[in-house]
């Protein structure tokens, strides 16, 4: 998957978050091993020790925990993993909500466009 960076926040941050994404929504599974820093590093196009500042950050919110010897994982705690993914989406949905309401849309019209893009009646 690429990686793509915009200049609204720093580097690291995006790298928490697109990292948080891939553990969040399963596409880095549960308990499975990280690749190196120098290899994350790489397929971002980042400096290796921004991948690392992005790591750190994902270990201390219990994300991502280092063995000593074999490398970092992606944790096993699915009830973190499970919290983390509703804030996730909670905080889309929220931001949503906030445009299409700033937009004019009433909440009425919110739900019947939801509706309709879930395509249920």
């Amino acid at each position: 998957m690429a990686w793509e960076f915009d200049n609204s926040k720093p580097i690291y941050i995006q790298l928490v978050d697109e990292l948080k994404l891939r553990i969040i929504s399963g596409m880095m599974p549960i308990g499975s091993k990280l690749d190196s820093v120098r290899d994350l590093a790489e397929e971002a196009g980042v400096n290796p020790n921004t991948m690392q500042r992005a790591l750190a950050e994902l270990e201390r919110e219990q994300l991502v925990f280092s063995q000593r010897t074999s490398g970092r994982y992606v944790t096993d705690d699915t009830e973190l993993i499970k919290k983390m993914r509703k804030d996730f989406a909670n905080q889309k949905i929220n931001e949503l909500t906030t445009t299409l309401l700033q937009l004019g849309y009433s909440k009425k019209e919110l739900i019947e466009i939801v509706t309709l893009f879930l395509g249920e009646e």
